[in-house]
């Protein structure tokens, strides 16, 4: 690999004068950066990569009207142990599964073709080394998604200590939202407890998570909602246990 001084990329991108940018950009900002070829296809690309292999891939996610060709290079790329970085440069700014692929396919960071676009700087993180790189524009959404997460995870938290939720608590409630009946969950290895016993366990866990004045009304689905409301069941790990 060659120093963070002087290095080779290729530069995988369909749109001429999107291509055109890319590489005045190398020009002025990245002038240590030898640019070795430059792809609009995937054949093309691996034509290049097989006279000499890059210190960098500078990658666009969409070629030809598909989205995942670039994920899919990025993945050859990991498979066949190109020592070469991957820069991930896409106009998929709204499709965040497309950059969840990406990751899990092995791009080294991501930079969206918006806000600060690309800069020496995210270059220079790459090639020495350093994993998950992203501009502004992608990491505004994550940090906005990892506020998110804390938060909820800290409401449910609370409420577990509010509520006197336990284990059982969790296990049962979650089983319900799944559609389990009170006779399946007893069957479960996770749930220690006969069908009885869950039934009073429902009407304990009402007289906790509703006032009063509301608890005549609540059927299973009204339990199950209130849960949801309060995060007890986290939708995200929605998900029965062993039978």
């Amino acid at each position: 690999m060659a120093t963070k001084e002087n290095f080779s990329v290729i530069i995988v991108e369909d749109v001429m004068l999107e291509l055109k940018g890319t590489e005045e950009i190398f020009r002025n900002e990245i002038p240590q950066a030898k640019i070795i070829g430059t792809a609009q296809t995937e054949d093309d690309f691996w034509e290049l990569i097989e006279d000499e292999v890059p210190d960098l891939v500078l990658l666009d996610l969409g070629l030809g009207g598909s989205t995942t060709v670039g994920v899919e290079i990025c993945r050859k790329l990991r498979e066949k142990k190109y020592p070469t970085r991957v820069l991930i440069f896409t106009g998929e700014i709204l499709n965040e599964k497309l950059w969840v692929d990406a990751l899990d396919a092995g791009a080294d960071g991501i930079i969206l073709k918006s806000g600060e676009l690309l800069t020496s700087g995210d270059i220079q993180s790459v090639m020495s080394g350093k994993k998950y790189v992203f501009n502004q524009p992608i990491l505004k959404k994550i940090v906005k998604r990892f506020k998110a997460s804390v938060l909820n995870e800290y409401r449910r938290q609370e409420a577990f200590v509010k509520y006197d939720i336990d284990e059982y608590d969790e296990i049962f409630l979650r089983h319900l939202a799944l559609g389990y009946t009170k006779d399946m969950i007893a069957n479960l290895r996770s749930m220690p407890f006969g069908t009885k016993s869950l039934e009073k366990r429902q009407a304990e866990l009402i007289n906790r998570l509703f006032p009063s004045g509301e608890r005549d009304r609540v059927n299973v689905p009204r339990l199950v909602t209130r849960a949801f409301e309060l995060r007890i069941i986290d939708l995200d790990n929605l998900e029965p246990d062993e039978e």
